[in-house]
């Protein structure tokens, strides 16, 4: 590691020293991988795994390294001895294609005799990442305040940074982009007049859409930086939004249309409550709701609600993916707003991550000149993959969700 790398990355740069949990990690490994249909290849020609030659290839590089990271913290370790190259994966296999056999079997790969240890390898949630009203302003910065330019070299030109909606597998992204947009509007019932607020403003593609129905459109951000942009590309559409810098829970007014896309998740369990009741009181009466929402079984948000992953630490800080239980379980406590519509969007998704990898790999040389180092670029190609896979075998999915008030609808 260079030295700007060990200041930046200093959880990559020192590899822990673990030796009894080292020799843990691969003592429940091999037999985990000998069920798994991928090939784990040693440099001293060692082979695991149940996959045969056309399996995905995972190459061990630095076999003490990747164990000792892997056995002193399970659930971060992995993520990370890929960001150190301690593994990488073997010639001609993508790395969605490696990760998904093991997100298809995420619930059952730890043996069943040893799941009952699980609470003493989950780390909390560090406080500090806490979604009040500072803490967000934190925690969104970290991760989308890290270069407008960054995000245009693998997003499509609407600079939509969540599921697209495909109709076709020769769609094109950024058509497909703008298709969700509109399944988004049309569940909120947008036309023209409506007042529409939007919670989340991204770099501006939905509100400049609704502004172009003729409705009269507020957005909100805590970002700076999409602030900025997104005000450039309203006036370069020609479009009258107003936009505010403002956290949803300072937010004044009535809507006929309220939408958010992929922002519940950054909301975190404690703040639920708060975010649907403030929807509630904004809600026009008559006024119709439209989230998109990334989600996973009941049961599995039960059992990862409070502990701190690799996304959390790298990508997401303060982030928690709700479920479809959760959500309505909170409406119904805290509003007076039900789920009455709702579409899945996550083989979609799959897609849509892939596209991204595919762009942001094209155009890596160009993103290592804005001065992110191969450290992030590891990060990334892991982020985006790993998400792939969890969305390409339904650990997880997104939906678009509609809600109102029952007696209204």
């Amino acid at each position: 590691m260079t030295q700007l790398a060990t200041a930046r990355w200093p959880g990559i740069a020192h590899t822990p020293r673990t030796p009894v949990k080292a020799r843990a990690a691969k003592a429940i490994l091999r037999p985990t991988v000998n069920s798994v249909p991928v090939r784990l290849t040693f440099a001293d020609g060692t082979r695991w795994g149940a996959g045969g030659p056309q399996a995905p290839e995972m190459q061990v590089v630095r076999p003490k390294a990747f164990f000792s990271r892997l056995g002193a913290d399970t659930k971060i370790g992995f993520g990370e001895a890929y960001m150190a190259g301690d593994w990488t994966t073997g010639e001609g296999t993508d790395l969605a294609d490696l990760l998904a056999p093991f997100a298809e079997r995420l619930t059952t790969i730890v043996p069943e005799s040893l799941q009952r240890f699980r609470v003493f390898v989950d780390k909390k949630l560090p406080h500090a990442h806490r979604n009040s009203v500072e803490g967000s302003k934190k925690n969104i910065e970290a991760h989308y305040d890290l270069s407008n330019d960054l995000f245009a070299q693998f997003l499509d030109p609407s600079m939509s940074y969540s599921a697209a909606w495909f109709e076709s597998a020769e769609q094109d992204l950024e058509s497909a982009q703008l298709r969700k947009i509109d399944g988004i509007l049309d569940q909120a019932g947008v036309t023209e007049g409506s007042r529409v607020l939007e919670i989340g403003s991204g770099w501006g593609a939905l509100a400049i859409r609704a502004a172009q129905r003729g409705a009269k459109v507020t957005t909100i951000t805590i970002s700076n930086e999409q602030a900025a942009l997104a005000e450039q590309r309203f006036a370069e559409a020609g479009v009258d939004v107003d936009l505010q810098l403002v956290d949803y829970r300072d937010v004044t007014g009535q809507y006929d249309a309220i939408v958010s896309v992929e922002m519940i998740e950054a909301v975190g369990e404690e703040y639920w409550p708060t975010y649907f009741a403030t929807i509630d009181r904004l809600l026009a009466p008559g006024g119709k709701v439209s989230i998109q929402a990334i989600t996973m079984e009941h049961h599995r948000y039960l059992k990862t609600r409070n502990s701190f992953g690799w996304i959390q630490k790298y990508i997401f800080p303060g982030g928690l993916i709700p479920s479809l239980t959760a959500i309505d379980q909170t409406l119904a406590a805290h509003t007076s707003l039900a789920v009455s519509d709702r579409r899945s969007l996550g083989q979609d998704y799959a897609r849509t991550l892939h596209e991204w990898r595919d762009s942001f790999n094209r155009n890596w040389e160009t993103i290592n000149a804005q001065g992110f180092d191969e450290t992030f670029r590891r990060m990334w190609e892991f982020y985006l993959a790993y998400c792939e896979a969890g969305f390409r075998v339904g650990y997880i999915d997104v939906y678009q969700l509609q809600m109102q008030r029952p007696q209204e609808a």
